[in-house]
């Protein structure tokens, strides 16, 4: 079982023994404390960066997760043969033993009403609904055949991000930082940037689970101010905050020293985080400094929360050494109207993610940048026209759990690839299929990770991101 060698985690692992011993886990931690001071702590230091397992190509991931699901029928996985099948009913044996959300009785094909074309010199057919990402397009690894074993949105979010369909279990950018810790200690080593409502799973999807929350991440709002009451009250100065965290802090210390409850440690690192983030966060807010030009790339118009002001922020953070950096991007849920719902959102993310790309390149970091674009499941090649209550609606599309799209850009993945492929419906995998444990295992060990030995124990067991199965899918892999 491997577990960083970090203070925090060889505290912990130890706790068991310091108590038979009489020294007592509380005073062991207490002691570590009030080291250098009083102001660097256990919990602090395990997110020092830690040695990976083995040379990384990335060193952060940006994962850009459209919740609800967008079809990728319509964006990434062109289907001719559909057009001709357009309104007929669906071969029999897709509905045969399967379990589907909403749709009943025998549903009807429905073709993508968009064009695809081929662009870029790597020829990858994307939907003109993408223009922006289009001219990115040599960038992307595109995965065709990625698949997973929940079909409603919560439970297939939480499997995405914690490898299992149920509450309880640290999301993929806890077990991120837990083994790597984080290069810049002024900032989370893991930060979520959300635009729209929260996903189906809520916060679950960014919860350090079993592992101490010291892992969790942290949310930012979008904007010019990220984190709320980072500012000093009126008539408050630096050197008063100071005097009221080191008072508390000394509070803290005394109640560790009882109880020796390791989550009174990380209480006093968040409490030295937020002090230091007082500086940190408004020169990372500030995107005035990046001028109109990176600004007008984007599609960003100042002062005004977006995806694309997301998208900036998440290069920001990287450039600093955060190490995952999480963008949540709702209303892809599209049963009904997917006509008119689904180009609107398409202009809503479209130039800011292929601005990513762009900048990143631009600025030497997309090489040891991971972009990771996805979402919980994708979409039928069966148009849904009943709501689920028999009220007849606008044709969208249910959710599909067997087959959908993802693509990778930079951190070690190919550049203008295309792996796996469907069926000439897009409805069942037909090569190199890619289950979502597989892309957690790629995506980590393109971080230096080996998902099998990233592991914690907890209640008796060994516990890891890929639960018990999940393979490094190496062909796609520069």
């Amino acid at each position: 079982m491997h577990r960083p060698p970090s203070q925090l985690t060889d505290l912990l692992t130890r706790r068991a023994f310091l108590g038979r011993s009489g020294i007592g886990f509380g005073a062991a931690m207490l002691g570590s404390l009030l080291s250098d001071g009083g102001r660097a702590s256990a919990a602090q230091d395990s997110l020092g960066a830690q040695p990976p397992h083995f040379a990384p190509r990335a060193k952060s991931v940006i994962y850009l997760h459209m919740v609800g699901a967008p079809s990728q029928l319509d964006l990434f996985d062109y289907k001719p043969e559909l057009e001709k099948w357009d309104g007929k009913l669906c071969p029999d044996r897709f509905i045969e033993g399967k379990r589907f959300a909403f749709l009943r009785g025998h549903p009807q094909l429905a073709a993508s009403r968009y064009a695809f074309s081929q662009v870029g010199q790597s020829g990858t057919r994307m939907s003109e609904l993408l223009p922006y990402l289009s001219r990115v397009a040599d960038e992307l690894c595109i995965v065709r055949s990625l698949h997973t074993d929940e079909f409603n949105h919560a439970p297939a979010q939480l499997f995405l991000h914690t490898g299992f369909g149920r509450l309880g279990r640290p999301g993929f950018g806890s077990w991120v930082t837990y083994g790597l810790g984080t290069a810049n200690r002024d900032l989370p080593a893991y930060i979520v940037l959300q635009s729209g409502p929260l996903a189906g799973a809520g916060a679950n999807l960014w919860a350090a689970g079993f592992l101490p929350s010291l892992y969790q991440g942290v949310q930012f709002r979008g904007g010019e101010e990220p984190v709320f009451y980072l500012k000093n009250p009126a008539g408050l100065d630096k050197r008063d905050r100071r005097r009221v965290l080191d008072t508390i802090r000394r509070l803290n210390q005394q109640r560790l020293g009882v109880l020796g409850d390791p989550e009174i440690a990380t209480r006093i690192a968040q409490y030295e985080m937020a002090f230091r983030m007082q500086t940190s966060i408004p020169e990372l807010a500030d995107v005035t400094t990046e001028g109109r030009r990176t600004l007008d790339l984007y599609g960003i118009q100042a002062g005004k929360a977006s995806f694309a002001m997301n998208c900036l922020l998440a290069r920001r953070l990287v450039e600093r050494g955060v190490r995952v950096v999480e963008l949540y991007d709702a209303d892809w849920d599209h049963h009904s109207n997917l006509a008119q719902r689904l180009p609107e959102k398409c202009r809503q993310v479209d130039q800011a993610m292929a601005a990513l790309v762009t900048d990143l390149k631009q600025r030497g970091l997309l090489d040891d940048t991971l972009v990771v674009w996805g979402s919980e499941f994708g979409r039928t090649p069966m148009q849904q026209i009943d709501s689920g209550a028999g009220k007849k609606t606008k044709p969208g599309r249910d959710h599909h759990k067997d087959a959908f799209t993802v693509w990778l850009a930079g951190g070690g993945v190919k550049r203008g690839f295309r792996f796996g492929a469907t069926d000439e419906f897009g409805y069942s995998i037909t090569e190199n299929p890619v289950h979502v444990h597989d892309l957690n295992a790629t995506v980590l060990h393109l971080l230096g990770l080996d998902h099998e030995r990233l592991t914690h124990r907890f209640q008796g067991r060994d516990f890891r991101l890929t639960d018990v199965h999940g393979r490094v899918v190496r062909e796609i892999i520069a």
